[in-house]
C-alpha cells in the first residue's frame, strides 16, 4: 500500500521545482513539477518524494492525526515518504 503524507513546504528552488518539506520533525527533499505555483508555509501530500496535491493547514493536521492513529506517530516520517532525489530507503 502506498502513502501520501501531509507536509509543509519549508524551502523552494529558484526555479521552483523543487525543495524541503517537514512533517513530524523530519525534513525530505520534494519536487514540486506536478504542481502550480507552491508557497513557502503551505501544506502538500507528498507520494514517493513528489507534491501531489495541496491541501489547507486544517485537512495536513486531520490527515495527520488519523495516520498516527492507525500507524503511530509520524516521527518516522523518513520511512513513509519517498525521496525523489534518490537518496530514501532503498540507496542503503
Amino acid at each position: 500500500m502506498c502513502l501520501g503524507i501531509p507536509m509543509e513546504v519549508l524551502e523552494i528552488s529558484p526555479d521552483g521545482t523543487s525543495g524541503l518539506a517537514s512533517t513530524g520533525g523530519v525534513k525530505r527533499p520534494v519536487r514540486f513539477d506536478l504542481l502550480e505555483e507552491v508557497a513557502l508555509g503551505e501544506y502538500v501530500i507528498i507520494h514517493a518524494g513528489y507534491a501531489i496535491q495541496k491541501l489547507s493547514r486544517e485537512d495536513a493536521m486531520e490527515t495527520l492525526s488519523l495516520l498516527a492513529q492507525f500507524l503511530g506517530p509520524v516521527d518516522d516520517g523518513a520511512e513513509l515518504v519517498g525521496d525523489a532525489a534518490g537518496e530514501g530507503k532503498g540507496d542503503e
